[in-house]
């Protein structure tokens, strides 16, 4: 039985800032906001791209030669990360079980599956009572942003069937990605949730397409930083032009299943734009253009998704009667 529903609620798109480079501060403030947008009515709070502990813009900044100053801030980065799962995701997943509402965030996740010194973009989704229900890993990180993030795999890539509705997540320019949004689409997502640091006009326009392509809700959320929210001790931050105050503006929207705006753009402010999503309009809207059914053609066009895990370490099993690694019964073929 789906656990879908027809009911329309009230979601949130929390556009702010994280204290820099400083994860319990920045996790502390994001239980802080997703409260204050419960309190406002919000069933599903979604958080900008990197939200915990920042987003990397320094790859942006600084000339990738500058090795002393680029390993530093990425030893800061690390140390900042989150384990998935781990002390900052049961924190998280209590705060949205007070909330009673579903939490979608953006973190620098630590790889401790493996070397626990690399880190990937992931996008962390928890249920209203508090659980971790999906974990995606960005397939792939953007141009200067490959300094910083590894390249997630299919196997954190996929649909979650909530209460609130199919709820599917591309972080900033996945949406770009015909084929990522298709699988979504074809797996009968109602709700994409876009974490993003574009903020453009050409990023807007590309929210407002997409919503309209797959008939379903888009909520896009980025961060609201300023200059100043950068520490002064990161010699960075007097690379930003003299005089500017936003290094970015946000920009933040939720869209509905024809392409139009219900909330925002919010511009130059930290904020929590609400708007009610009736999961049954894009089943409405799909009754004129269905790109994953009436309006496909599977016998001209076929998409393979591979969901398997890649993983850095495999383990083998040892016979039984081997009790002491790297040894093994001698063989009498080998003599």
């Amino acid at each position: 039985m789906s656990a879908r529903s027809r009911v329309p609620f009230l979601a949130a798109a929390v556009q702010a800032s994280p204290v820099f480079l400083d994860r319990d501060a920045t996790v502390a403030k994001a239980c802080d906001l997703l409260s204050d947008a419960a309190r406002q009515g919000a069933r599903l709070a979604v958080f900008p791209e990197a939200f915990v502990p920042a987003y990397p813009d320094w790859v942006w900044a600084l000339r990738p030669r500058e090795g002393r100053e680029l390993g530093g801030l990425y030893a800061e980065l690390l140390a900042n990360a989150v384990d998935v799962p781990g002390p900052v995701t049961e924190q998280l997943g209590a705060a949205a079980r007070a909330a009673k509402a579903y939490l979608v965030i953006g973190v620098n996740e630590r790889n401790a599956e493996a070397s626990g010194t690399s880190l990937f973009n992931t996008l962390l989704t928890f249920d209203d009572t508090g659980r971790l229900i999906g974990r995606h890993r960005k397939l792939v990180p953007t141009a200067a942003e490959r300094l910083v993030w590894a390249a997630g795999d299919g196997s954190t890539f996929g649909v979650l069937d909530t209460a609130l509705g199919k709820l599917a997540g591309l972080i900033c320019w996945e949406n770009y990605m015909p084929l990522a949004r298709y699988a979504l689409i074809a797996w009968g997502a109602e709700i994409l949730c876009s974490p993003t640091w574009d903020k453009s006009d050409t990023w807007l326009a590309s929210l407002r397409h997409i919503a309209n392509e797959g008939c379903w809700w888009v909520i896009g959320c980025c961060q609201a930083l300023r200059v100043a929210d950068i520490p002064e001790r990161h010699g960075f931050r007097a690379l930003y032009p003299e005089g500017r105050t936003w290094i970015n503006v946000g920009n933040s929207a939720i869209v509905d299943p024809d392409g139009k705006f219900v909330a925002g753009p919010l511009a130059e402010a930290e904020g929590v734009l609400l708007a009610e999503i009736d999961p049954a309009h894009g089943a409405r809207s799909r009754r004129m253009l269905d790109v994953a059914g009436h309006y496909a053609r599977p016998d001209v066009f076929q998409l393979t998704v591979r969901r398997s895990s890649r993983p850095m370490i495999v383990e083998a099993t040892w016979p039984e009667e081997e009790s002491v690694p790297g040894t093994r019964t001698p063989d009498p073929a080998d003599a």
